[in-house]
């Protein structure tokens, strides 16, 4: 396995700006991106937490996944008073959803190795599943290449509900056969009975969408100590019961610093992070069927359709005595995260950062004292298969510029010099020589009348529009004589930058298991001492 740095421009031009630590968009935060861990070490000893049940919780949460004595030792740890935690998370994606899970997994976990050996202190990873979230057609399937076209692999089961993820229970037939058609789009390799088995017992173990995703986790990543937590369980709701008494009574605060800070980027010509209005209250209310977004009208908290209306007292109560029926939106779910634990690092993507960024001065609404962690952005990589990595050498392309161009280029620019003279040259030239040829007429047109030269124009555009059709279906032609080399063209764009983006927003880990086996990412977590967390992209070679 080799592993080597690209640069690759953000999209975003607030992260872009985030990541070469430019005093605009670092004003945004309390700490910059690299080099005030100390500090921040320091600022969370300040504070205290619920560090008994909050282990008593994870332990309850991981062992009942099938946690390895690893994870239950970095659990331990959190008693520790000097213990901090580096922390990222995800929805409960299937078989973990899109890359991007992995990555940040592969973030959290070496991040936090990194900073133990520079703070000298434990310092615990943390993996947050967004178990309240409950858009189920977000997490309900993978992409699969069916001969060459990439298509949405979708599991049959229907929840037609605002439930939380956490609370959906695995239809487990459905599953059992969405995974036997993932596996059939695969070749068989000398790990695709392991991966299938160890998959099919995670399935089998598993009562929701939520427990298929830890299970899975722990055996992707089984000795590297990533502690799983589930933001909906129960449990948490009781230790969150007096934090959520925070957030209701800091929300007018809240809704109102969110909502100037998102005004104040718009007119710094920042994209907008996250839609919001001063009457957002930024709690969701669980009725027992759907999660219902809440917004404040006057001095009542009312349903965003008007489904439920509650005074503030009645708000107050329902978090001291039933806190599970409460829940957090984009904006207090970072605070939440701050209350329960003690944070060295958020680790997160672009469109998180982004987000984060509208956070500072709702902090400071809980809290005048209260800051935000340092906010690292998670790795990223683009993993190349040795069958790839031989057809870019064939092609000679180039890794680097494949991620940051058109890739319709590269397969344009080979079939154009695949004829001698290429085609698009001749055509150009024939075109030029006629352009020329033809002047005379229109000139001649011309002095006679101007509806006579308006006509000759016409026709030379027809000649044009002629040869371009012709050079249509010549192309056509060689694309059909070269139908093995574009399908191997269409293979690698369709592994390093499918749909035009990144490999990690649109391929499920699956391929890359079933090729090189179950230890693939857990590998990672041991190279990846060597790689520096200020380079944002890396790309991975297997051969």
């Amino acid at each position: 396995m080799r592993i080597e740095p690209v640069t690759i421009k953000a999209a975003n031009k607030f992260v872009q700006e985030y990541r070469q630590n430019e005093e605009r968009a670092r004003s945004y935060f309390d700490f910059a991106p690299f080099g005030e861990e100390k500090r921040r070490l320091q600022d969370v000893k300040q504070r205290v937490f619920k560090r008994a049940p909050l282990v008593r919780i994870l332990k309850e949460m991981n062992e009942a996944w099938g946690a390895p004595k690893e994870t239950i030792s970095q659990i331990e740890r959190l008693k520790d008073d000097e213990s901090v935690v580096v922390i990222g998370g995800q929805q409960a994606g299937l078989l973990t959803g899109p890359l991007y899970s992995i990555h940040k997994v592969i973030s959290i976990l070496t991040y936090a190795r990194e900073q133990e050996k520079r703070l000298g202190v434990p310092v615990v990873p943390v993996f947050w599943i967004a178990g309240e979230d409950h858009d189920f057609a977000e997490i309900n399937h993978i992409f699969i290449d069916r001969k060459g076209t990439l298509e949405k692999h979708t599991v049959a089961q229907q929840v037609y509900e605002k439930k939380p993820i956490s609370f959906i229970k695995l239809d487990k037939r459905a599953v059992s056969e969405w995974v036997r058609t993932s596996f059939l789009h695969l070749p068989e390799t000398e790990h695709t009975k392991e991966v299938f088995e160890t998959i099919n017992r995670c399935l089998h173990e598993a009562e929701t969408y939520v427990d298929f995703f830890a299970k899975l986790i722990f055996a992707l990543f089984p000795n590297d100590g990533v502690v799983l937590f589930d933001s909906a369980h129960e449990n948490v709701r009781k230790i969150e019961s007096d934090y959520f008494i925070k957030l209701i009574d800091a929300q007018e605060n809240i809704a109102s610093s969110v909502f100037e800070t998102v005004e104040k980027m718009k007119r710094q010509g920042f994209a907008e992070p996250i839609e919001v209005e001063r009457d957002d209250t930024h709690l969701f209310y669980y009725d027992g069927r759907e999660r219902i977004l809440l917004k404040r009208d006057g001095a009542k908290w009312v349903g965003k359709h008007d489904e439920v209306v509650f005074t503030t007292e009645e708000i107050k109560r329902i978090a001291r005595e039933q806190p599970e029926k409460l829940s957090n939106n984009v904006v207090t779910r970072p605070i939440m995260q701050e209350l329960l634990f003690p944070t060295l690092a958020f680790i997160g993507g672009d469109a998180e950062i982004h987000y984060w960024a509208t956070l500072k001065n709702c902090f400071r609404a809980v809290d005048p004292s209260f800051t935000m962690p340092l906010i690292i952005s998670r790795m990223s990589y683009t993993w190349v298969t040795d069958r790839v990595g031989k057809l870019l050498q064939q092609r000679a392309i180039d890794e680097a510029e494949v991620l940051g161009n058109p890739f319709a280029t590269f397969k344009t620019n080979w079939l154009l010099s695949s004829t001698s003279p290429p085609i698009d040259r001749l055509f150009q030239e024939v075109k030029e020589n006629i352009a020329m040829l033809h002047e005379p007429i229109r000139q001649m047109a011309r002095s006679i009348s101007d509806d006579l030269y308006q006509q000759s124009e016409r026709n030379l555009t027809y000649i044009e529009g002629a040869l371009t059709d012709f050079e249509r279906k010549m192309v056509q032609k060689v694309e059909e004589k070269h139908d093995v080399v574009l399908m191997q063209f269409q293979e690698i764009e369709n592994t390093l930058k499918p749909f035009g983006g990144l490999q990690e927003r649109i391929w499920n880990p699956l391929p890359f298991l079933n090729e090189y086996g179950l230890k693939t990412f857990s590998t990672m977590c041991t190279n990846a001492p060597f790689i520096s967390h200020e380079d944002h992209h890396h790309v991975v070679y297997f051969s």
